[in-house]
């Protein structure tokens, strides 16, 4: 049975960029995990509370309305059993969904001469969000997860991983 989103995810939708809209919109249908959209766009005194509690690292944040008028990320969390769930086996299945739905939509948008967007996910910083770097699946979802660590590690830095965030690439 696909799944779908209720209103409170339809509500913290509001204001993002369309691709990313789009992405989602189809992502929870292709998904074997049910999500939420946890949060879209932000306002300055959200954003700074945010930051002051050190769930954000930034002002900066692409939560918050960008130069064309949008949002440009959204935390996807996953919900079992009636709750939100910040757990890696279930973000791993979202984003292999993420990764199909971002294909799909991209290749409509050229059909339709559309510009193509790339995702950055916050589970992997330095890498676009494409097939050639994560793969389609959960478990290449994870791999790619713990080559992320392992090449922080290498430069003697640490990993900021957040699973359920996911942004436009600038």
């Amino acid at each position: 049975m696909p799944y779908s989103f209720g209103s409170a995810s339809k509500k913290e939708m509001t204001g993002i960029h369309p691709f990313l809209y789009d992405v989602n919109m189809l992502a929870i249908t292709l998904s074997e995990q049910d999500f939420s959209v946890h949060d879209g766009l932000r306002t300055e005194p959200e954003q700074r509370q945010l930051v002051n509690r050190g769930a954000s690292k930034t002002m900066n944040s692409m939560h918050r309305m960008q130069n064309d008028g949008f949002g440009h990320a959204v935390d996807n969390v996953p919900y079992i059993n009636g709750k939100l769930r910040w757990e890696w086996k279930p973000i791993y299945v979202i984003a292999a969904a993420m990764m199909e739905a971002v294909c799909r939509v991209n290749n409509e948008r050229a059909a339709k001469g559309l510009t193509r967007h790339v995702l950055t996910w916050g589970a992997v910083w330095d890498r676009p969000f494409t097939p050639e770097y994560f793969g389609t699946t959960p478990a290449s979802m994870e791999a790619a997860v713990n080559a992320y660590v392992d090449r922080r590690r290498a430069m003697g830095k640490s990993a900021f991983i957040d699973g359920p965030h996911w942004e436009i690439r600038q």
